[in-house]
């Protein structure tokens, strides 16, 4: 009723001679009305990029959350309600209808589609990535409705003004996927991870990539026509199956991304000055990656093929620490621990095999296995090697040796179950009562 009655005054008022008065105080009324909403939804004057680079982030973030409720309001309901109230009062003239949504919306629109634009020439850092992609995905998101609303040639600036925030935030999402991927190749950090641990910058890493996966849609926009400049490309072992391999820009961005980790973390391995702890190293912190991928949206883009391969790695890396750190402990053992030995032999077998699996169990008492499934494989794995050369070589040599008896066949067991802790508080096995000393 209200629209019917507004376009009856215009009317009449254009019919009686008094069309550019009418137009005037439409325009100052609409517009003041306008200005007022885009107000209270927060939107600021124009803010100026030096004035943006020198608040905190956690100020500009606060900004850009507002800004994302307020443009959906705006296009949705503010400025498309506009258009629609111009349309239908000045529907007997497409000039004056053109020069009223024009002039009263086209200020605020500049202003509202501006201000990602300011947002992405800021300074790039990896912390800045997300909300840059929410900034993106937001506009990304209305531009149809943002075109289709000022599709004017008088409002043309509007829809240049988001087109440009849309090429500008992708531009920025760019430069700061290049900076990470620099950031992890140059990662300075020497300081081994105490017991072999999931290392900072493979949680890092996988938490931010993790969540780089939520933006699927925006990032395969922006990706789409920027290669991945390699010297040789991926190889497809590292995928799997090529007949499943998703070679989409997006999905191999993410490999490139993960594959430029484990690199990394193959040097950090280097680190450690024991072998046997620097595979326990790698097994850790690839089945994290694994871990991370299966359980996000990496999974999607990486594919079944891809998790099934590098848990085989994982196995591959944890198999290489048990020969390393417990090859002295069994090889303390006949090779065939069911031949005939004297008892002199067998005794100095014993005491060989304690003293080494008590060096080792020492050793490996502050290392650590975080993931429970994994620290239980390792354990299960160990226990059953050891289990079977000690324990056929116990059975066959249970008697006379005596006081260098040091472990029945059952007590490997439960030292090993206290392993992998990282609490250091059990290494020695002195801290074990063992109910063989002297058997």
């Amino acid at each position: 009723m209200a629209m019917a009655d507004l376009k009856a005054i215009a009317d009449c008022m254009i019919s009686s001679g008094y069309g550019r008065e009418c137009v005037k105080i439409y325009k100052t009324i609409r517009k003041s009305i306008v200005d007022e909403s885009l107000y209270h939804l927060g939107v600021e004057r124009q803010i100026s990029l030096s004035h943006l680079q020198k608040m905190d982030w956690e100020m500009v973030e606060l900004k850009i959350k507002t800004w994302l409720n307020a443009v959906k309001v705006a296009v949705k309901t503010l400025f498309y309600g506009e258009r629609i109230l111009c349309d239908h009062v000045f529907s007997a003239s497409d000039s004056i209808r053109e020069s009223c949504f024009s002039e009263i919306s086209k200020e605020g629109a500049l202003i509202l589609f501006g201000f990602p634009e300011t947002v992405a020439k800021c300074k790039k850092t990896p912390e800045k990535m997300f909300r840059t992609l929410d900034l993106y995905e937001a506009i990304s998101d209305l531009l149809p409705e943002i075109q289709s609303i000022f599709s004017y040639e008088s409002t043309s600036t509007v829809r240049s003004q988001a087109i440009n925030s849309l090429i500008k935030l992708g531009d920025a999402v760019r430069t700061m996927l290049t900076d990470f991927e620099t950031a992890i190749q140059k990662d300075p950090s020497k300081a081994t991870v105490p017991g072999g641990g999931v290392h900072p910058l493979t949680r890092y890493v996988m938490n931010y990539i993790s969540l780089l996966a939520d933006y699927s849609d925006a990032l395969a926009d922006i990706v789409a026509d920027w290669p991945l400049n390699l010297q040789t490309p991926l190889p497809e072992s590292y995928f799997g199956s090529p007949s499943e391999l998703d070679d989409s820009p997006v999905s191999v961005r993410f490999a490139w991304l993960v594959l430029v980790l484990l690199c990394k973390l193959d040097g950090k391995a280097e680190l450690y000055k024991d072998v046997a702890l620097s595979y326990l190293f790698l097994a850790n912190n690839l089945q994290y990656v694994v871990a991370k991928v299966r359980s996000s949206n990496l999974k999607l883009f990486l594919g079944d093929d891809w998790v099934n391969k590098h848990e085989l790695k994982v196995k591959q890396y944890a198999s290489n620490y048990e020969r390393m750190g417990w090859s002295k402990v069994i090889s303390s053992l006949p090779e065939d621990p069911t031949a005939e030995i004297s008892p002199d032999q067998a005794r100095d077998c014993y005491k060989k095999f304690g003293a080494a699996f008590e060096e080792a169990y020492k050793k490996q008492s502050s290392w650590v296995v975080p993931d429970p499934k994994l620290r239980d494989e390792i354990k299960v794995s160990v226990a059953r090697k050891l289990g079977a050369a000690y324990g056929n070589f116990y059975e066959k040599n249970r008697g006379g040796p005596g006081s260098f008896v040091k472990f029945a066949p059952d007590d490997l067991g439960n030292y090993l179950s206290d392993l992998f802790y990282g609490n250091g508080s059990t290494g020695s096995v002195s801290s074990h009562s063992s109910g063989i000393r002297g058997h």
